[in-house]
């Protein structure tokens, strides 16, 4: 169909637009030094009347060398009473009276305990900034995805609220919620999709939504969920294809009545798309989103063990351009990848304020301190952030690795987060949960605690394998209490395992001999050796699998 004047003119003007953004942003890296401190310095000052702000000096800070004096390296520990007190409504414990808090965004901890990151109105700006710079850039580099829908995904903002009345949940959900009119007309899933918990019918009814839409793009953080969303409607192509023709939401799974009639009165009959998916079915045998959008590129994590599910993509996608969204977390976005195939990004300087720890350094602790402009190529470092969320030199955990440099700022790539933290579709399993799981489900069960190893496996979808040592009759029903434990301990592994997305723990019977076998092989004197309880590659408890080639599955 050829486009009107009126289009073409609005597409023009809009490039126009975003071409300045994104040459702004480009302008900032190259005195990032200067753009970083003002950063650092605007943020101290917007908090400087906070009890925090009171009990760090904020007031006499001027330059960073004040800020790294006044401020400590900081975890969430540290954070930890002051972020309480913002929960009971204590906003002045963290922000100064020109801030206030919209929620607080759920990751998890390393313990039992969720995180909570206060996001206030400023962090949410910076935050959509830096969504906003990576899709102005992507769309230039696909011009054919402009002004078509994009697929995308959010989870809710209120699973509960705090003692103070304020919103906890998913920041995906509140950055949905709040996005400008002129992209939020493009999204083609409704934001009612993230109150349905059972997680087919959820992705059944985003692609029912998506499906008869010219999509240019999809952007999910994790590519697993983008395999899932083909492979729902691929499973269910003939009732997708009845529901198009009549204008109706028959998902497998169920839907609350509220929604699913929220949901319905969004549809229209569309006869046409459904007797062109019904020819495209015919014709491959099989409905995937290949054979029906022409897509100008794919927007997910293709970093670190979730680049295994990209090799599921050719099948669903043929062979649309991947890019990465870049390195971003709950508590705020590290980089902002220029290009498709790479996982490599530029820092994003104008959002939060960095530091790095230099680990390859052989310095004693403490490790070695630096900003943006004065790492090196080739080295690995561990992030700290101060943010507007009310987070001061807050080490992550992550690992990154400098590529090299745009302007000033380095292009940055992750490796991996924290020492032993398993993550193969975003759960980021700490090895201190995994103890806490096995513990109880033993203390539950009646069974001794002895060593175990758990270790994560590739498969469709992936899932972790618990080698120990039981017998049979012991073990029956051990994998379903350690999941259970092991979900109520990490919310984010909980939601892998409701989405499907994490397949069900599988457990393997191993003589305890073989378990303590890196302990037998080790140099280290005995009274040094730290057991490993958590594998985070797949792959990595090979010398297991021969071994269980004569042992017996149990779960």
């Amino acid at each position: 169909m050829a486009l009107s004047f009126s289009h073409l003119l609005l597409e023009a003007v809009a490039r126009v637009h975003v071409r300045s953004q994104l040459k702004g942003f480009l302008r900032a890296t190259r005195k990032a030094a200067l753009v970083q401190e003002r950063t650092l310095l605007e943020k101290i000052k917007r908090n400087a009347a906070s009890d925090f702000g009171r009990d760090h000096d904020f007031s006499r800070i001027r330059t960073y060398a004040d800020f790294i004096a006044a401020v400590p390296v900081q975890s969430y520990e540290n954070h930890k009473p002051y972020i309480r007190r913002v929960m009971e409504g204590q906003t002045g414990a963290l922000f100064g009276p020109s801030e206030s808090v919209l929620m607080f965004a759920l990751t998890s901890g390393s313990t039992n305990e969720p995180k909570h990151i206060p996001i206030t109105p400023t962090f949410a700006k910076e935050y959509r900034r830096g969504w906003h710079i990576f899709g102005i850039k992507a769309l230039l580099d696909h011009p054919q995805a402009f002004f078509k829908r994009i697929v995308q995904t959010a989870s809710s903002m209120e699973e509960y609220r705090t003692p103070g009345g304020i919103p906890c949940g998913s920041i995906s959900g509140l950055l949905a919620s709040n996005q400008k009119k002129v992209v939020h007309k493009y999204y083609t899933t409704p934001a009612s999709t993230a109150q349905i918990a059972d997680p087919d019918a959820r992705y059944y009814t985003i692609m029912r939504h998506a499906i008869p839409n010219d999509v240019g793009w999809m952007v999910t953080a994790n590519p697993a969920t983008q395999v899932k969303l083909a492979s729902i409607a691929a499973d269910h192509a003939e009732q997708l294809i009845r529901d198009i023709y009549d204008g109706t939401l028959t998902p497998p799974g169920q839907i609350p009545a509220d929604v699913s009639c929220e949901l319905e009165s969004l549809l229209q009959p569309n006869a046409l798309r459904a007797k062109q998916l019904e020819t495209l079915l015919a014709q491959h045998g099989q409905l995937l989103p290949k054979h029906y959008w022409n897509l100008g590129f794919l927007a997910n994590w293709t970093g670190g063990t979730l680049s295994l599910h990209l090799r599921d993509f050719p099948h669903y996608f043929g062979d649309t351009p991947v890019r990465d969204i870049g390195l971003l977390a709950t508590e705020g976005r590290m980089s902002i990848p220029m290009q498709d195939n790479d996982a490599h990004g530029v820092l994003d300087i104008t959002g939060s304020f960095f530091e790095f720890l230099d680990i390859d350094s052989k310095s004693d602790d403490p490790l070695p301190v630096c900003r943006c402009h004065e790492v090196q190529v080739g080295r690995t470092y561990r992030i700290l952030m101060t943010t507007s969320s009310g987070l001061y030199r807050y080490d992550i955990g992550d690992h990154v690795l400098v590529h090299g440099f745009e302007g000033q700022a380095p292009i940055i790539e992750f490796l991996h987060r924290g020492s032993r933290v398993s993550s193969i579709t975003g759960e980021k399993i700490t090895e201190w949960q995994v103890t806490q799981a096995f513990t109880r489900t033993c203390a539950q069960l009646g069974l001794p605690s002895d060593h175990f190893v758990l270790a994560p496996v590739w498969g469709q979808p992936p899932f972790y394998r618990l080698h120990l040592q039981l017998s049979v009759e012991r073990a029956t029903g051990f994998a379903k209490t350690f999941d259970d434990e092991l979900r109520s301990l990490n919310i984010e592994y909980d939601s892998k395992r409701k989405s499907q997305r994490l397949g069900e723990i599988v457990t393997h019977h191993v003589s305890q001999e073989i378990i303590d076998k890196p302990k037998a092989s080790t140099r280290t004197a005995n009274e040094q050796y730290k057991h490993q309880f958590l594998y985070t590659n797949p792959g990595e408890d090979e010398a297991f699998i021969t071994e269980l080639q004569q042992g017996e599955q149990l779960a």
